[in-house]
């Protein structure tokens, strides 16, 4: 489980997160969405101990994140920022390879290669592994990066907007591996997206966040509701049946 208690982040006197409480279950996809500055990737960002936080507390199975050793909370918990600075002249196969860090300290054995190879197969990559990162497609690019976090082989990943700037294929086709890997693998993946439909259709849970709140969060057809969605995103948004569950028309 992943509890928030209280936390608070204050960047100026007129901007501050929270303060948060929530605990999300263990298992499953749970998406958070809300406009711009709603405290989306804040949030995100200070579960995994990328961002520090003023008040409160953050515990991933059990974990404080503000106290437990990086290498212990390394094999629990990974997060994929938006923003990924590696050198592009490193192969599909390498960049998996970091996931094995924890584990590895760089020297990859016989039970490393083999799990990278588990994921780079499951997002079809096999094919391109030594491909060069500047050689790849966006969407190539960003299943290459989830192949390394998914190779870290932690209970809990993060994810902040692992659709941004994929076209419409390439994120369905991203949604449908991280909901298999949730499914199967048993993974606890809490990720940022921007479209309220594309959380609908894969995650098991939504939480709706307006600035720097916790408006509601639930199951997908408690949180797709009209005027939920209309409040939060200040906007008219309408909330219909679809063939896979509730779909809102802007």
């Amino acid at each position: 489980m992943i509890k928030i208690d209280n936390v608070k982040k204050v960047y100026t006197d007129e901007v501050e997160i929270g303060p948060l409480n929530i605990e999300i279950p263990n298992a499953g996809l749970t998406s958070l969405i809300g406009p711009n500055g709603a405290g989306k990737s804040t949030t995100l960002l200070m579960i995994g101990r990328l961002l520090d936080m003023n008040e409160g507390k953050i515990k991933v199975a059990n974990m404080d994140v503000s106290e437990t050793k990086s290498e212990d909370l390394a094999k629990v918990l990974t997060i994929l920022r938006q923003e990924n600075h590696f050198v592009t002249r490193l192969t599909i196969r390498q960049l998996a390879g970091f996931g094995r860090f924890p584990y590895s300290k760089g020297r990859l054995t016989k039970e490393d290669e083999a799990i990278i190879s588990k994921y780079i197969n499951f997002l079809g990559l096999t094919n391109l592994e030594n491909r060069y990162l500047d050689e790849l497609s966006g969407g190539q690019r960003q299943r290459a990066y989830v192949a390394m976090v998914l190779c870290q082989e932690t209970e809990y990943i993060l994810l902040d907007e692992p659709l941004n700037n994929l076209d419409v294929a390439s994120s369905v086709q991203m949604m449908e591996h991280l909901r298999y890997a949730a499914n199967e693998f048993g993974r606890t993946i809490v990720t940022v997206l921007h479209d309220i439909n594309f959380a609908a259709r894969y995650s098991d849970r939504i939480c709706a966040m307006k600035d720097g709140r916790i408006v509601t969060f639930g199951t997908v057809e408690e949180v797709m509701d009209s005027k939920v969605l209309t409040d939060i995103f200040e906007t008219k948004i309408e909330v219909i049946d679809g063939p896979h569950g509730p779909v809102a028309i802007y």
